[in-house]
């Protein structure tokens, strides 16, 4: 996967993740949805193992931290992906 020319290397769960996700752009998914869809052996805390792959796709992908353009989280809910485009 390249982003600006650079290349970015994803793990299978971090590129799973993201193709689940950017599949519906805008649709919500909980953090047990997107564990039932990507990972193949179960894990003690799902939720941990979710939220630290979510952690990990967005410092390979997102060009600012603070202003989030792709993975974004809906509080109680889940996440969505969503290309939104930063003003400066």
């Amino acid at each position: 996967m390249y982003q600006t020319g650079k290349e970015i290397f994803l793990n299978r769960h971090e590129f799973d993740t993201l193709v689940y996700l950017a599949r519906h752009p805008g649709w919500v998914r909980s953090k047990a949805q997107i564990y039932e869809a990507v990972w193949t052996a179960e894990v003690e805390d799902y939720e941990n193992a979710v939220m630290w792959c979510i952690s990990r796709l967005r410092k390979k992908l997102e060009p600012d931290p603070d202003r989030l353009q792709y993975i974004h989280t809906v509080k109680g809910v889940g996440y969505k992906f969503e290309c939104r485009k930063n003003k400066n």
